[in-house]
This record gives structure tokens, sequence and C-alpha cells, in this order.
């Protein structure tokens, strides 16, 4: 059975950076971290090694000492052996860049965001990578003027087949919902 340490809190000032760690943090990352963090609050905890070495959270430990944080709240890995820590350094990381984007579900994220009038840059995307992804020139973008529209809401259903497709189709159509269909 998987443990679940409790979280605890420890002091910035505390903290120990892995001499070894091969990650790094340019200043326009921290500030995005630091960015996330004033939004969003501290919501990632820091891993420790149960003397105060970071594990993991080095660029969350930066951007809190750039906020002027005091404490941090971080989970104590000591069950871990030397070579499990040292693995677990270069795995927290590395992992997480074998993820990908479904490009049409991050669109619609980003539109309902930017329609809610949140900046997009606090989801860590610059200006580059949305003009990209929306394929125009880049430049930042207002937030539109939804006083003047009429309220709209959306409904994603997942179907297994065809055949479930076409049934939960008529089902909405027959409640009287506008329906398209889109295949991701």
């Amino acid at each position: 059975m998987t443990e679940f340490p409790a979280y605890k809190r420890a002091s910035v000032a505390d903290l120990v950076p892995y001499a070894r760690n091969s990650r790094t943090h340019s200043a326009q990352q921290v500030d995005k971290i630091a960015a996330s963090i004033r939004e969003f609050g501290f919501l990632n905890p820091i891993i420790v090694d149960g003397q105060s070495g970071i594990i993991a959270g080095h660029g969350r430990v930066l951007a809190a000492q750039k906020l002027g944080l005091a404490e941090l709240p971080v989970i104590e890995a000591s069950h871990l052996t030397e070579a499990q820590r040292q693995a677990y350094v270069l795995a927290d990381n590395r992992l997480a860049l074998d993820a990908g984007w479904d490009n049409d579900l991050l669109k619609i994220e980003l539109l309902d965001l930017q329609g809610m009038g949140l900046d997009l840059s606090l989801t860590g995307f610059g200006v580059d990578e949305l003009a990209g992804l929306f394929d125009q020139p880049a430049a930042p973008t207002e937030p539109k003027d939804l006083s003047t529209q009429a309220e709209r809401f959306e409904v994603i259903i997942e179907c297994g087949d065809e055949g479930e497709q076409e049934r939960a189709y008529n089902h909405a159509q027959a409640g009287g919902f506008e329906c398209r269909i889109s295949t991701f």
C-alpha cells in the first residue's frame, strides 16, 4: 500500500537546494511561477528529504523567495533511499516532459478563460505560443466584451463509438438543444 506523507510547514530560509540538481530555472520561468503563486496560492508542496534538502520544487522555492514568503508546505520523503532520492530528482522533472497536449481541447479552455477576462499569461503560455496555437500573428489579445453577447454554454459528450454518438446527438436534438458533432 502506498503511504501518503502528511504536509508540514518549513521555513524557506531552511530549505537547502540539491547541489547536483540538473534542472535549470530562468528568471522568466521563476517570474511565471511567482505570478501563478500570487494568483492561485501555493498549491504544489515542496518535496524534502527529511533534513530540509529539496528533492522537488526548486523553481517554486525560488519564486517563493522572490515573493518574500517565509514558510512553505512541504512533504517529507525521508523513506527514500539515497538512490531513490537522486532518481526522483530527475524523474519529477523528466516525466512531466513526456505529456502532450490535445490542442483542440486546449484551444477551448484558453478561449473560455479569455472570455472570462483571465490574463492568459497566468497559464504559463507565452504570446508566441498562443499565436501559434491559434494560427494568428503574435500580439497580446484583449478580453472580449461579453456584455453585448448572449450567454452560451457548451457541453462535450465523450462517446465510445459512432452509434453511441448518434444516440446522444438524437437525444439532445429531441430535447430542443442545438447540436453539432466534433471528432477529436
